[in-house]
């Protein structure tokens, strides 16, 4: 046991050193990464704190509406967002649906174009298969680490470590849809005279289209996982309550906010899931 830690492998050494190199080399463009993400989120923020509470509560009824054409689902959005309101947790969380809403469309824009690749090109999801391994069961705060380090304190940290959490979704389900696109359908549309492109966009996207909503739905609630994760490296919104009421022992404030980030959760989830049939 001694002779083996003793040649123990340098892996930490190895990462700190790789970080250091980030550091040092790619100051300039992590700067600009983080200031092009921090417009994004002020920009969702703005959209989301400037017009009055009611009428954004009346926007996501309405959206819910023509989304899921539920009279449920519209309720239950509507009545879920004013208990929030209620409960004095607006401000925190439009916080988090913008830290959601940033996650997610970074991870969908990554997601889907990686997944097509990989559903075509098999030797590249071999190669990429162990990486979304990695990025789903390494723990969090590993990575909190040097997104911290790179990024500094605030939204743009959480925002990469949910990304970097999130983002095996969407490839893995994409991918799924697009494989399983029967072959009769594809071959048939070749015979016809489609090119590739035109084959993935009229036959294998409208057939994946159900793989890739789950994808989203899943990259939402994964982001939503993460908000009192990203709260401690200064990610603003409903995580920040959860932290303080678990230090404080502060049961009812931790129910409180937990049960906001539950609300925002289902609204979520009925409003973007596909199952034909559903209620609220």
């Amino acid at each position: 046991m001694e002779l083996l830690t003793e040649q123990r492998i340098p892996i930490g050494n190895w990462a700190k050193n790789f970080v250091d190199w980030l550091t040092l080399h790619g100051a300039a463009f992590f700067d600009w990464l983080s200031a092009v993400l921090s417009s994004v989120i002020d920009g969702l923020l703005f959209v989301l704190q400037w017009p009055h509470p009611l009428a954004v509560v009346l926007a996501f009824t309405l959206l819910s509406w023509l989304l899921r054409r539920s009279i449920g689902i519209s309720l239950f959005t509507c009545l879920g967002l004013l208990l929030i309101i209620n409960q004095g947790y607006w401000k925190e969380t439009t916080e988090t649906l913008a830290l959601v809403i940033a996650s997610t469309a970074v991870s969908m824009a990554v997601g889907i174009p990686v997944g097509i690749a990989a559903a075509r090109r098999p030797w590249l999801y071999e190669g990429l298969r162990p990486v979304l391994d990695l990025m789903q069961t390494i723990p969090t705060f590993v990575y909190l680490i040097p997104a911290l380090i790179l990024f500094g304190l605030g939204m743009v940290p959480g925002l990469i470590a949910t990304v970097i959490f999130a983002i095996p979704a969407p490839i893995r389900l994409t991918r799924l849809g697009i494989i399983s696109t029967p072959e009769s359908l594809t071959e048939a549309a070749i015979a016809f005279g489609a090119t590739p492109s035109q084959v993935l966009r009229k036959v294998e996207l409208p057939f994946a289209m159900p793989q890739i909503m789950a994808g989203l739905t899943q990259t939402i609630m994964l982001s939503l996982s993460m908000v009192v994760i990203a709260a401690l490296v200064g990610a603003s919104g409903l995580g920040v309550p959860v932290v303080r009421a678990l230090n404080t022992v502060n049961v009812a404030r931790g129910f409180e906010a937990g049960l906001c980030i539950v609300i925002l959760a289902i609204i979520l989830d009925r409003m973007f899931r596909t199952d034909e049939g559903e209620g609220a």
